[in-house]
């Protein structure tokens, strides 16, 4: 594998991390900033919110430029957002300063499997882009832990730091590396690639990303008040147990992929429902350390085991030339769903007394989920329908 790709690798490690590492610095920031907990959960918002806007309009502004130069633009303006974020004097700066970062989240992602696979082989393409986003689970399994204990002892704005460093690294090795013409294709009329978006099973697939992922959310975005306050850990042990919650992500990220190899549909309704029941026991599990540290791997596997399937049945449904665009819209969807998962975890907060309103959350996320359950049952209902009416079209 040429080292160009690994330079891709530390940029997906880095955008995964500033993505993610601000659920495990919270209270830090509700305490520095003079802000409550809920409304520092919207930086989260904020930032998923940039990624859902900016994937597609970014991608579909850059699809004629040369991949490399906007691999380096789209790295540059990372960094600088994270640098932003650390130098941050109040919340509405370090807010625009996500949003800054973010726009570079989508694209980065879809222009970089592009790269990765024209730097190999035919035959190694799929292990290209595998290593890639390694990076993306890297960062959830150790970038994000280490950035809160990073924040725990020195402060929240030395991990955004870190990140800004990596960064930097990240681009310097993709102007060294990455060839000029890595990963240039000529691109198919906006017409076609447009089309697919006339396709009602299109869109009923992203609702079921935006509202199967928005339950996780709800939840994940307040991990640390939830196991500090509810479980009643300390500041100290949050960061171990979100290294569980990454290596429960890898385990069903693995997980998903071989269910959806057997049929995406029916993959996507089974894992949205665990997801379901998983999040509903957070309840019962949260209020004891054993159960709650129990619950944050069960969570992460779970979660992320419906990543493929849902990827993979808007793929179906997109078909041809619209492939391209469908995948970076269901990274949107994604990510509009990291917005409104936290937006509504953080009315459920300030609605309960005291501790109630932490302890209400995996009711109200598990509702979410349910949401997008009914709609894939929906989808594959008109998807049989489709089948039984299509012999007396014949």
């Amino acid at each position: 594998m040429p080292i160009a790709l690994l330079a891709l690798t530390a940029g997906a490690f880095g955008i995964g991390t500033t993505e993610f590492v601000i659920m495990g610095l919270l209270l830090q920031v509700s305490k520095d900033l003079h802000v409550s907990i809920p409304t520092a959960g919207l930086l989260i918002s904020g930032y998923a919110l940039g990624v859902a806007a900016g994937a597609p309009l970014l991608t579909l502004a850059t699809r004629r430029l040369p991949r490399k130069l906007v691999l380096l633009a789209l790295m540059a303006v990372f960094t600088l957002g994270n640098l932003a974020c650390a130098l941050a004097p109040g919340y509405g700066a370090l807010m625009a300063a996500r949003v800054l970062t973010s726009l570079a989240h989508g694209t980065f992602f879809g222009v970089g499997a592009v790269v990765a696979t024209g730097l190999v082989p035919p035959d190694k393409r799929a292990s290209a882009i595998a290593l890639m986003f390694t990076g993306l689970t890297a960062a959830t399994l150790l970038g994000v832990p280490a950035g809160a204990w990073i924040g725990l002892h020195f402060g929240w704005r030395s991990a955004f730091w870190a990140v800004t460093v990596t960064g930097l690294v990240a681009l310097a090795v993709l102007w060294r590396f990455v060839p000029q013409g890595a990963g240039r294709v000529e691109p198919v009329p906006l017409r076609e690639e447009l089309a697919m978006l006339a396709r009602p099973q299109v869109w009923l697939g992203l609702a079921m990303t935006v509202l199967g992922f928005a339950g996780l959310f709800a939840l994940y975005t307040y991990v640390q008040p939830l196991l500090t306050r509810v479980t009643g850990l300390s500041e100290s042990a949050v960061s171990p147990v979100l290294l569980l919650f990454g290596g429960g992500l890898a385990a069903g990220n693995l997980l998903g992929g071989r269910l959806a190899d057997k049929g995406a549909m029916r993959a996507a309704v089974g894992t949205l429902l665990v997801l379901a029941l998983v999040l509903a026991g957070a309840r019962w599990a949260m209020p004891h350390a054993v159960s709650a540290v129990v619950f944050i791997a069960l969570l992460g596997v779970a979660a992320f085991a419906t990543v493929a399937p849902l990827q993979m049945r808007v793929l179906e449904q997109a078909a041809g030339a619209g492939q391209n665009l469908a995948s970076i819209l269901n990274i949107a969807a994604f990510n509009l769903g990291n917005a409104l998962g936290a937006g509504v975890g953080g009315a459920v907060i300030e609605h309960g007394p005291g501790l109630q309103g932490l302890a209400n959350l995996g009711p109200a996320a598990a509702a979410l989920t349910l949401a997008g359950l009914g709609l894939a049952i929906a989808s594959r209902a008109l998807d049989r329908r489709r089948s039984r009416l299509a012999p007396l079209g014949a």
